[in-house]
């Protein structure tokens, strides 16, 4: 028999923001407003620290010829994104994101000391505490320095999740992680991962998944949350009905 509908265990979260739409760009303020107006559990974007230690939002090292760490902010925001939006500073972004509702992903990117990492992390908990978002933050990233950071820095509960793939479930729960957030081929090659997670009181987020067959594997595997470029697919899937 076929239930009603799919359980909505499994959240979405629009990777880099909702940008595979008109007027929108990646890591945009635009794509982060469409990511909440179609209701998405969360939208991810990515940060850097800039030459004169000012955080930017922006997933490449290296924009239009500027490198993210090596050019100072008033440079870096003068750039425009591909729906003419300028580049934005994380405090921009941030005062933007009040308007909405969903949570937001901040990914710092892995920088080029531990000391810089250190300073980021404080700076956006700052950035955080001052424009009253503390509780719709969320941090990721690939450098374990910088998720030590956050669990350290950020208040008691904040969801901080590690990306690199090669911690366990128990590694990640003795270092303060709220679970892993792992490319879909390290849940492929371990997915008694998931279970292991949820057995430990963590969640479990997964990228970037876009394809409709892999987004079913994770979704029938109850994985908490699935970071996509296809949010409105993945939307579409979790109302479809399920064998039981």
């Amino acid at each position: 028999m076929a239930a009603s509908a799919q359980a909505q265990h499994t959240q979405v979260i629009a990777h880099r923001g909702y940008w595979k739409t008109e007027g929108s760009a990646q890591n945009s303020i635009a794509a982060l407003r469409k990511a909440d107006s179609i209701g998405c559990y969360g939208s991810e974007f990515d940060v850097w620290l800039t030459k004169d230690n000012k955080a930017v939002v922006n997933h490449a090292p290296v924009y239009k010829m500027r490198s993210m760490e090596g050019t100072k902010a008033e440079a870096l925001t003068g750039l425009r994104l591909s729906n003419g939006e300028k580049l934005p500073l994380l405090e921009e972004y941030l005062e933007a994101a009040k308007e909405g509702s969903t949570q937001l992903i901040l990914e710092l990117k892995k920088l080029s000391s531990p000391k810089r990492e250190t300073r980021a992390v404080r700076e956006i908990v700052a950035l955080a505490k001052r424009t009253g978002l503390e509780k719709r933050m969320e941090y990721i990233s690939f450098s374990l320095h910088a998720v030590k950071e956050f669990i350290r820095m950020a208040p008691e509960g904040t969801p901080v999740y590690y990306l690199n793939g090669d911690l366990s479930p128990a590694e990640l729960k003795a270092i303060g992680c709220s679970g892993p957030d792992y490319h879909l081929g390290v849940f492929k090659k371990h997915p008694e991962w998931i279970k292991e997670s949820h057995d430990l009181g963590m969640k479990v987020n997964v990228w970037t998944v876009d394809k409709p067959e892999e987004m079913r594997w994770l979704i029938d595997r109850q994985a908490d949350f699935i970071t996509t470029n296809e949010p409105v697919v993945l939307q579409e899937i979790l109302k479809e009905p399920v064998s039981r």
